[in-house]
């Protein structure tokens, strides 16, 4: 990502944020290719985030047809049905996105995820899931740590007005303001696999309930052969059995899960568009940190929930065992 110096244009383009991080940053960041699956409202937001601060390609996935759920809070899908009748959400919001920055290459890319080899990914320096199966996660993100070069790996799923972030830098060298000083550091990140697989009774009570409750309904989705967010209060009981289960197997006790909580992230399934924009926003700055190697990351989920108006970030990793 090294390469050529800005151009003109792009000296005069991103003039603020030059200021602000510096021209190597924004070198580094015209020259990153970035890959985003499933754009719903929150990915909406981070699309249009990465776009203005000028990332070099952003490749689009998502093969679902335009309809009147695909709208909920993706403001990159004109309200117009003429607009998008017989168009992917990805082609949509391809058109949308172009018109943000023309610097930036926007592109599109049928298929499955979970198809495709590492040929594939290695052209990418991010990739980004979003509102992915379990298995889609973990499938994406060995292929990742199977490349030569390291491939920045997050996930990011909104439900009502909650959010939840997943980041894996492999082994992740950075810069960072330390007084007057720069100081160079490292961090050492695990898989998405090995993350979730860190039993909850070694997992600190005072963890987001939100880890956990997310994890539940991984469980449900995939246990039914449900898409994500298909799902309903009438699913409620079955939901609460699985978390009853997890719970026992982990010997925790069930408290760790508010069913009040389940109940929220089952019956909402239209997301909160507020939400998107700080949860887009959070994760727009994470990949703008990641790309250009300066502050401290996300290490390595971050929650956000809007009924209290918190997010908090929880280190969950091997080094809990």
């Amino acid at each position: 990502m090294d390469g050529e110096e800005l151009t003109e244009q792009e000296t005069a383009l991103y003039d603020r944020q030059i200021r602000v991080w510096g021209a190597n940053a924004q070198r580094r960041l015209t020259k990153s290719h970035i890959l985003v699956s499933g754009i719903k409202g929150t990915v909406a937001e981070f699309c249009k985030n990465i776009v203005l601060a000028g990332v070099g390609s952003v490749t689009l996935m998502d093969d679902r047809l335009v309809n009147e759920e695909a709208l909920n809070a993706n403001f990159l899908i004109p309200p117009d049905e003429n607009a998008y009748r017989g168009k992917t959400v990805a082609e949509i919001c391809r058109d949308s996105l172009r018109g943000f920055n023309p610097m930036v290459l926007v592109s599109v890319v049928k298929g499955d995820l979970t198809t495709l080899g590492t040929g594939f990914f290695d052209k990418f320096d991010v990739i980004v899931i979003g509102y992915g199966s379990r298995a889609t996660k973990m499938s994406v993100n060995e292929q990742c740590r199977k490349l030569s070069k390291r491939v920045a790996f997050y996930t990011v799923d909104c439900r009502d007005s909650c959010g939840e972030i997943f980041v894996d830098l492999q082994d992740y060298k950075y810069t960072k303001k330390q007084l007057e000083e720069t100081v160079e550091c490292e961090l050492h990140f695990p898989s998405f696999q090995d993350a979730i697989s860190v039993p909850w009774k070694l997992i600190p009570r005072r963890t987001a309930k939100l880890y956990f409750a997310m994890r539940v309904i991984e469980v449900f989705e995939e246990s039914e052969g449900r898409k994500h967010g298909e799902c309903s209060l009438r699913d409620l009981a079955t939901v609460l059995e699985i978390k009853k289960k997890l719970c026992e197997a982990n010997s925790v006790s069930e408290s760790h899960i508010p069913d009040s909580l389940l109940e929220r992230l089952i019956s909402g399934t239209i997301e909160f568009p507020p939400a998107c924009a700080i949860v887009g926003g959070i994760l727009a700055q994470e990949v703008i940190k990641a790309v250009s190697g300066k502050g401290d990351p996300v290490k390595n989920f971050f929650y956000y929930d809007a009924q209290d108006g918190k997010g908090v970030m929880e280190d969950i990793s091997n080094s809990l065992t």
